[in-house]
């Protein structure tokens, strides 16, 4: 197979070229993965993102429109097979990471909640509001939740 008829699909490893509007660009090496295995800092780009689905059954050698922030054009180099797997912890760290941040929001909530009670009619203490009830807020809590067991 030639590698010029070879398309950008779910599970290859795209070499790319983000173009910004003064020239500027920046090289990219991602894994085209399912959104709930993405991560992007690890190199696995979710395939339901702006970017994969602006490149997504393109070719190598393509450049593309992709106005994004400064970023103007995107240009393919290259696609081989992916090779490597997400983590597989990468979807709970995920959903841990979302309900610390509605937990703290709700923590957040009932302080701005309790503030304005007791400024307008008083008898509201809020250092007797716990931050407990909102479940655990801190990191170290986070970071033994996010690792499965065995």
């Amino acid at each position: 197979m030639k590698s010029a008829s070879v398309k950008v699909e779910m599970g290859a490893r795209v070499e790319l070229e983000l173009i910004n509007q003064a020239g500027e660009s920046e090289h990219l090496s991602l894994t085209l993965t399912s959104d709930e295995e993405a991560d992007f800092q690890a190199g696995f780009l979710g395939v339901g993102t702006p970017l994969a689905q602006a490149i997504l059954g393109r070719q190598a050698g393509e450049t593309l429109p992709y106005t994004f922030g400064d970023l103007q054009q995107v240009r393919i180099i290259a696609i081989q097979p992916g090779t490597q797997k997400p983590d597989k912890t990468v979807t709970a760290r995920r959903k841990a990471a979302v309900r610390k941040a509605i937990q703290h929001s709700d923590y957040v909530n009932a302080m701005i909640f309790a503030g304005a009670v007791n400024s307008k009619w008083g008898d509201y203490d809020i250092d007797k509001l716990d931050p407990a009830q909102w479940g655990k807020l801190n990191d170290e809590d986070e970071a033994t939740e996010s690792t499965p067991e065995t």
